[in-house]
């Protein structure tokens, strides 16, 4: 295939903006991320990736792992973004967190999982809510 003809499939990989939830999903990560470290967490990584998921954000914050998933969403809408994070989403992210335990050899130490939501105007992060300990581990899950 010529590049070209790759440009046309792949166009928004060479265009520096990128398509439009791209963009959001960038700018709330960036918020979240900002607005967790003014709060006192010790970031740690980003869009951590194992074969059966992502996690967007990990941060410390004194004994405990925080994993984060954060929702951008453009103001007006009817639902919570939060509300994206169902049952299927906390599966995914329980076990790409256990991956994520792995690497580090299960340290014995307190984790939990967080939503930021970050709600955008205009291009423009408008206010940004986090959610801490959104949900626990539900069986057969368990860590420590």
């Amino acid at each position: 295939m010529n590049l070209p003809a790759l440009e046309k499939l792949m166009w928004w990989k060479y265009r520096q903006e990128g398509p439009l939830q791209h963009r959001h999903g960038r700018a709330g990560e960036r918020a979240a991320k900002e607005h967790l470290q003014r709060h006192g967490l010790k970031f740690l990584t980003a869009n951590f990736r194992s074969a059966r998921g992502e996690i967007d954000l990990v941060f410390r914050e004194g004994d405990c792992l925080v994993f984060v998933e954060v929702k951008a969403r453009v103001c007006g809408g009817w639902t919570r973004p939060a509300a994206a994070v169902n049952a299927r989403k906390r599966l995914r992210l329980t076990r790409c967190a256990f991956d994520y335990l792995r690497l580090l050899k299960n340290p014995p130490i307190k984790i939990r999982f967080d939503v930021v939501e970050v709600l955008l105007e205009d291009d423009a992060v408008a206010e940004v809510r986090h959610l801490p300990n959104t949900f626990t581990l539900t069986p057969p899950f368990r860590y420590g």
